[in-house]
């Protein structure tokens, strides 16, 4: 047995950023691409295309910029305000593991 905790960040009673779109952010980095992040994840283009305009819109700053193709193609880049979310977010995931870990002792009681 173990304790899990998800978290997920709501912005108008609606989630807005999580495990999920901090994935894709992570593999939009890695790949410098949405569409390559998306097939990584198993994700529909739609769907990461959807995840990005929402957290571009909603959010108090950009989270990707996009490149338009060309002879050398699009892509994708985060900016340094999505870095500095997944990293913070990154931090707070961790501390709530730890209080999980330090209340395992409930486990004993079930």
């Amino acid at each position: 047995m173990e304790i899990r905790l998800r978290c997920w960040i709501t912005l108008e009673g609606e989630k807005f950023f999580g495990p999920g779109r901090m994935q894709l952010l992570l593999r939009i980095q890695e790949e410098g691409s949405v569409s390559k992040a998306a097939k990584a994840m198993g994700m529909s283009y739609k769907k990461a295309w959807d995840m990005i305009y929402d957290l571009n819109l909603r959010g108090r700053q950009p989270y990707v910029i996009l490149k338009k193709g060309g002879e050398k193609g699009g892509g994708a880049m985060l900016t340094p305000h999505a870095l500095q979310v997944i990293a913070q977010f990154q931090t707070l995931t961790t501390e709530l593991q730890k209080v999980a870990e330090a209340e395992s002792t409930l486990l004993d009681l079930l």
